[in-house]
């Protein structure tokens, strides 16, 4: 096929459709060989996709024979794999270094936190990885000249140690080393019997040790060679001479390509096309190809800029869109997709920021456009991943009722047989949990619901299958592995029902079904762990997994990575999120080596991915039609943009003669256009806003029934009133009942009433002693407050009010003997129909017969003024006990009622003020309020007088607060 001698390089211009033109070039050149020529060519090609995109285009025809498509990564023939021992799974090693950091950590605590086994783990697996790439031996490390004052390499130097073991020669190769090897083999084949047929190698720009090794022996086969992707062919000879310094030059997007020239000796002019079909744009490549020179550039684009065609005309096809936030940027993208899909283009968005990918997705789905994403979704958020990563953590921690919730609510959960009646069972017992409190469910509890609903079968099942699995020592890996499956299984089939019910279905399923077997069968690599290790381990497995669905997505709508950007065969390219930090990502922080050492030692520098992406953003900004999107904002801060689209920028600006400002606007001009687009698609209806409610229901509608506590809500939030006890709604309550003020009054209620009725019974009790005793008992008690540290603060706020406490209460007890305890009471009005209730915390009675009333608060209580005007609640029950509300009670008078504030910082006692407004008053004026809301056109005003303009309310959403405020007038609405 070859006619000239070697080495020999090809290469595409950027914005070439590369599979394409490959094939192309590939039947020209054997045009006139027999058919079986082309199935003896070999074609190695960097990725999958490639693959697939290349078989593709043969497939379009015409019919021949098709030649062998390999991959770079795959270097090993049946005779060199014969001869080569069996690689280790890559999961194995990270198990196996996972162990050996872990030991080192009991060791030496001191050299790193435990939260970060795995990342330590993993990082280690991944320099030795890139060390036997690039054929680096621990020695070159070991012996590095290092000047270390602060100790930060010996402990490096440590972990470093660990992977000394699977360097010598009887270790078992992984993945990276296996390939080496089977290149070497390969390489002394060809020294001895050189192979004859073509053997190719495409789209690679060979950034790793090996396949670059691969590529130079292949570039001098007989009839080898290598065919280069996106080459720059207007990059002068000047600057191709200064790209040989790794520590200058790694982030130029050609520097690959400059090593491999040097490696070969060869030069650009020695560099020949594969096809003669020019690139979509040469003259926008020019332009591209100067933004991006080596620094120092600023002479160059004086010199050299004004040559360029005019600017305009070369960009025309180019839109540059700035949004103000990564909303507006997905949502424009979405929207020139679908404009796509209505032309027939083929589309891709390439950008590393996922993301903004997923906001793209997402926004493409109101039209119901699944594009097709290289990337997939990370496995640990699909169905199958979430569930056995909320399995796991019922290993880790005590069940509680979220957990239990979560777990039961999964679409995949009961999966196997009558998924709706579990659902039904599901929704009763979050209703109950909800209602009665649940926060640590237990086998006995669920089976004594179950028993009283008729549903016990599924509530045994429900406390065996959730209930007590965690675990506090460690136990061996797969011991683990086959608890999690087996519990999981069980879940997913329901109670009674063999198999795991739709857990291990569709491609997520098969996907995790594999991940998880690849897991058991290494588990024995494993070291013992925690329960909080083994869910951590799980989670970073599954994270490293995507799961795809080729079958659904949209064929013409594609999402990328940077590397599918050498694919470039897409009508239009969108190169999203052009920020510093997005594109190019930032090399990651290596614990190990700095960037002098790398280069020291051989190593891949932290520039070789910005050189990588460099050349990506290259290929991609040559498309047919390109857009350029950033967004200006993150997170509510500025965004720097991409060093690519800055130079771009900087290029055109210093350009006037060639319209270079002029082709910016036109570029902006054109991104505006989608902007508006966007921000229409998202323009509300107009809807005019709600007025201030002020409901009126009939009469016979209107509450019959009030607590005394009710009657502030009533005086100053009627409408809240009118949700409650009209409409009858109900805030839900939460699922895990927090320990809030209504917990602690309760629980502080109960400490002092059984206090004080001690002290009745044995007057020596009253003592500070003796209530902390009390307080001990019944808050410490874990059965009613379940949470250890609120347990103890609880506590210690009673430890500050208990001696105010004591002593106020021997003068309250010389005043009157303590008579009743929450006792309820209530009182009518009988023109109306309506009963006042209350539940006085306890009554006095002194040697007159006069009534003492307290009322316990463990926050501030209200003033006299406050409760003169509306916080009438001692004021109420007074009027009710002095007319006989408080059966057996039946008091000549009322002495005095009192809120007892229990703050630790303040405790005092707040008498209600019986002398401004006496008992008959009070009752008078509540009568007037009941008659006035008993009136059919009276209505509810929503917030009518709240104490502050910023206090919640529980309705205030149902009457739409914020569409008005409260100097609106309320609007009164007759309801029938």
């Amino acid at each position: 096929m070859f006619e000239t001698s070697g080495p020999r390089l090809f290469a595409l211009p950027c914005g070439a459709d590369f599979a394409t033109e490959l094939v192309t070039g590939l039947r020209a050149r054997m045009q006139d060989s027999p058919p079986e020529a082309m199935a003896q060519a070999e074609i190695y090609v960097n990725s999958d996709r490639m693959a697939r995109r290349l078989r593709a285009v043969f497939d379009a025809g015409p019919a021949c024979l098709l030649p062998r498509i390999r991959l770079v990564t795959d270097l090993a023939d049946p005779f060199t794999r014969a001869e080569l021992p069996t690689p280790v799974p890559s999961l194995r090693r990270r198990l196996e270094l996972t162990g050996l950091v872990s030991g080192l950590l009991d060791q030496a605590p001191d050299l790193a936190p435990r939260a970060a086994l795995f990342d330590l783990a993993d990082s280690l697996a991944t320099l030795m990885e890139e060390m036997q790439g690039e054929n680096v031996p621990p020695e070159a490390i070991e012996n590095l000249d290092v000047s270390d004052q602060s100790g930060h390499w010996q402990r490096a130097l440590t972990f470093l140690k660990i992977i000394q073991r699977y360097f010598e020669a009887d270790s078992a190769p992984d993945a990276q080393s296996y390939s080496r090897l089977a290149l070497t083999l390969r390489l002394k084949q060809w020294e001895e019997t050189p192979p004859q047929h073509p053997i190719i190698v495409a789209g690679s720009t060979g950034s790793r040790g090996t396949t670059a090794a691969f590529m130079t022996a292949v570039a001098r086969l007989p009839q080898g060679a290598v065919v280069l992707p996106g080459f720059d062919a207007d990059t002068p000879t000047d600057v191709w001479a200064r790209l040989d310094n790794a520590l200058t030059g790694e982030d130029h997007p050609q520097f690959r390509f400059a090593r491999l020239m040097q490696a070969l000796d060869l030069t650009p002019g020695d560099i020949r096309n594969w096809t003669d079909t020019p690139p979509p744009s040469p003259a926008r490549n020019r332009v591209v190809s100067l933004a991006l020179r080596p620094a120092p550039v600023t002479h160059q684009w004086l010199s050299e800029g004004p040559s360029l065609p005019l600017l305009p005309d070369a960009m025309q096809d180019v839109t540059l869109l700035e949004a103000t936030s990564q909303r507006d940027e997905a949502l424009a993208i979405a929207l020139r997709l679908r404009q796509a899909v209505a032309d027939g283009q083929r589309a891709a968005v390439i950008s590393p920021d996922r993301m903004l990918t997923r906001r793209v997705t997402s926004a493409l789905d109101r039209w119901n456009i699944l594009p097709d994403d290289s990337g997939g979704t990370p496995a640990q958020l699909t169905p199958p991943g979430r569930l056995l990563r909320h399995v796991a953590e019922l290993f880790v921690k005590p069940l509680t009722a979220e957990m239990l919730l979560t777990l039961l609510k999964h679409p995949l959960t009961h999966s196997g047989a009558d998924r709706g009646q579990h659902l039904l069972n599901t929704r009763d017992l979050e209703l109950f949990i909800r209602r009665n409190g649940m926060p640590y469910p237990q086998p006995e509890t669920l089976a004594a619901w179950g028993e009283t609903r008729a549903r016990g079968d599924w509530a045994s099942w429900t406390g065996q299958r959730f209930c007590g699995h965690d675990h506090a020592g460690k136990r061996p890996l797969p011991d683990w592995v086959t608890s999690l499956l087996a519990l999981t299984e069980a879940v997913c089939a329901g109670p009674g029902i063999d198999g795991s019910g739709g857990l291990w279905k569709e491609a997520a399923g098969r996907k995790l079904h594999g991940v998880m077997q690849t897991l058991s069968r290494e588990a024995e690599f494993g070291a013992d762990m925690s329960a909080r290790d083994f869910a951590d381990l799980l989670g970073a497995l599954l994270s490293r997994e995507e799961v795809r669905d080729r079958d659904a997505p949209h064929p013409n709508i594609l999402i990328w990575g940077t590397l599918e950007a050498r694919v470039m065969d897409a009508d239009l390219v969108i190169l999203a999120s052009l920020n510093e930090g997005s594109w190019p990502e930032l090399p990651g922080a290596d614990p190990w080596l700095n960037r002098q050492m790398r280069a020291k030692a051989g190593l891949l520098l932290p520039e070789r991915r910005i050189g990588l992406s460099a050349h990506d953003f290259q290929q991609a900004a040559a498309a047919p039609e390109v857009w350029l999107t950033r967004s200006m904002k993150s997170d509510e801060a500025e965004t720097v943009p991409s060093r690519w689209l800055n130079r771009l920028m900087n290029l055109m600006r210093g350009l006037p003669d060639r319209d270079g400002p002029a082709a910016i606007e036109q570029m902006r001009a054109r991104g505006a256009h989608w902007l508006d687009l966007a921000r229409a698609s998202e323009t509300p209806i107009s809807a005019p806003p709600v007025l201030r409610p002020s409901p009126a229901p009939p009469t016979e509608a209107r509450p019959k029934q009030l607590s005394v506590t009710e009657i502030k809500r009533l005086v100053r939030d009627p409408f809240a009133i009118y949700a409650k006890r009209v409409l009858r709604l109900k805030p839900l309550d939460p699922l895990m009942q927090a320990p809030d003020a209504l917990m602690r009054g309760i629980l502080t209620h109960k400490v002092l009433e059984d206090f004080v009725k001690a002290t009745q019974i044995e007057p020596l009790d009253l003592t500070p002693g003796r209530l902390l005793a009390l307080a001990e008992q019944i808050i410490g008690d874990p059965d009613e407050v379940p949470f250890p540290t609120t347990r103890s603060l609880w506590q210690a706020r009673m430890a500050r009010i208990a001696p105010w406490f004591v002593e106020t209460e021997v003068d309250r007890q010389a005043h009157a003997t303590p008579s009743q305890y929450e006792i309820r009471g209530k009182a009518t009005i009988p023109a109306l129909g309506f009963t006042l209730t209350a539940t006085a915390d306890r009554i006095d009675i002194d040697g007159r017969g006069g009534a003492h009333i307290y009322d316990y608060k463990t926050g501030a209580a209200p003033s006299a003024k406050e409760q003169r005007s509306f916080d009438k609640q001692l004021l109420l029950e007074a009027a009710m006990l002095d007319d006989g509300g408080f059966a057996p009670l039946e008091p000549p008078h009322v002495e005095r009622a009192v809120f007892i504030s229990l703050q630790p910082s303040n405790p005092k006692e707040v008498l209600a003020p019986l002398e401004d407004a006496p008992p008959e008053q009070v009752w008078a004026e509540f009568v007037t309020l009941i008659t006035a809301y008993h009136d059919p056109n009276t209505g509810f005003t929503a917030r009518r007088a709240l104490q502050k303009d910023n206090d919640a309310g529980d309705y205030d959403h149902l009457a739409r607060f914020g569409e008005w405020d409260v100097t609106d007038t309320p609007v009164k609405e007759l309801l029938t």
